[in-house]
């Protein structure tokens, strides 16, 4: 079960830079905000797998849904702020 979770993290290790490049080079706004979202679930579900790895998932489990919660409304409070400002131009 060991080589599992090292492979996931592995594998999730693999795709945040793909994520890392839309959030830097993005055409627009939006495109830099769900590359920060990707990077912001990726980090959730490297605290889930830890969680389970070190059996703790319940204290693990809080901290990624506190975590996802914080994105959440982060990247709705951006999302609702772009829009408000485009209306005004």
């Amino acid at each position: 079960m060991t080589s599992f979770f090292l492979a996931t993290l592995i594998v999730l290790s693999l795709l945040i830079p793909f994520y890392l490049y839309r959030a830097t080079v993005g055409p627009t706004v939006f495109d830099r905000l769900i590359g920060l979202n990707g990077i912001a679930s990726k980090a959730i579900l490297f605290l889930v797998l830890i969680g389970a790895h070190d059996n703790q998932l319940d204290m693990f489990l809080d901290l990624a849904l506190g975590y996802g919660l914080l994105n959440l409304v982060g990247s709705l409070a951006v999302g609702k702020y772009l829009e408000r400002k485009e209306l005004h131009e």
